[in-house]
């Protein structure tokens, strides 16, 4: 869709240009805004935590479309595409986004208890193991049988978090979910189709904003090297960054927490599983990837979790931290772009 986007919005003048983008940004809030809303709502009427919710259903819903592009992508031979656009989203969601959600919450960004005793410690593991199996004793190669590997896990993952969220447990009392509004007369059939329908609309503005930010740049004179180290790199992440940030700014960190913490779960589990598991000769792994993008990705969720540890809230300090090492992983990405061959 990106590509049919850029091909009718190339020949457009400037002003023409702003009022796309402009038009896209109200739309992603807007989007953002029912997905809230409504997830804030099932999670009221199911009895459920929102970090619990958002790791789960919103995590699942905003990965599914990098999923596709993924496995279309490694079908038509742009294989390490497919492993680069899972990697990168955890950096940008991790370090970014969840820095960024520090910086905005106030006194921080709530941590729910169960999340970080479960979920979170199911994150670090999904990206370790996505960093050890991509090491070169492997042939620097996720080979076709870790694909089926990592989506047979996402199954037990999926399991597991349906009897975990059935457990009996003392309630967080910072994150836990609200009591039910008895004035909200709205069907959960019907709360689930402003959630899929808010997923939906936030994916598809995302893919008209990216684009057209990208032909603004290249008109600005910016570099190519830049572009695709920052716009294009940050595109797949842009549904994870306007609801996190429509989620706190409406108190709900927890569900943008849990949303981050599912989706990097997702991205190794389900992104690069689904994409390793239908190509035969598995996803290689560019040189970059091992100097840079796979020491980044294991950095961030390590500062994550080293921030995190023991602690209620992830503090602005943390949130400053992560946002710093994103933007020195933008950096070299652009530096080794530009001199690589």
């Amino acid at each position: 869709m990106e590509s049919f986007v850029r091909s009718a919005l190339a020949a457009r003048t400037l002003p023409t240009l702003l009022g796309v983008l402009l038009c896209a940004l109200y739309f992603l809030a807007r989007s953002a805004d029912c997905l809230v809303e409504s997830a804030s709502a099932l999670s009221r009427r199911w009895g459920i935590s929102e970090a619990l919710l958002g790791a789960t259903l919103v995590s699942l819903g905003t990965t599914t479309p990098e999923a596709a592009v993924s496995v279309y992508a490694a079908l038509c031979g742009n294989a390490d595409l497919a492993l680069g656009n899972a990697i990168g989203s955890i950096v940008v969601d991790t370090g970014f986004i969840l820095g960024l959600g520090a910086l905005l919450a106030r006194p921080g960004l709530a941590l729910d208890t169960h999340l970080m005793r479960r979920h979170a410690r199911v994150q670090l593991f999904a990206v370790c193991a996505l960093g050890w199996v991509t090491l070169p004793r492997f042939g620097a190669r996720v080979h076709q049988y870790v694909g089926w590997l990592f989506l047979s896990l996402l199954a037990l993952y999926l399991w597991v978090s349906l009897r975990w969220s059935a457990l009996p447990h003392a309630p967080d009392t910072r994150t836990a979910a609200l009591p039910a509004d008895k004035t909200d007369t709205r069907s959960v059939c019907r709360l689930l189709l402003q959630l899929g329908g808010g997923i939906g609309f936030l994916v598809l503005g995302s893919r008209v904003l990216i684009p057209t930010v990208e032909i603004m740049a290249l008109r600005a004179g910016v570099p190519a090297g830049i572009i695709a180290a920052t716009i294009i790199a940050f595109g797949t992440s842009v549904p994870e960054l306007v609801s996190a940030i429509t989620a706190v700014r409406r108190g709900h960190g927890a569900l943008a927490v849990g949303n981050i913490v599912g989706a990097d779960i997702l991205n190794v589990l389900f992104v690069v599983g689904a994409a390793a598991s239908l190509t035969p000769h598995g996803l290689p792994v560019p040189k970059i990837f091992s100097l840079l993008h796979l020491p980044a990705m294991l950095l961030v969720v390590g500062i994550f979790h080293a921030c995190a540890l023991g602690r209620r809230t992830l503090t602005r300090p943390a949130g400053v931290l992560l946002c710093a090492v994103y933007g020195l992983f933008v950096l070299l990405n652009g530096l080794l772009r530009g001199t690589g061959p």
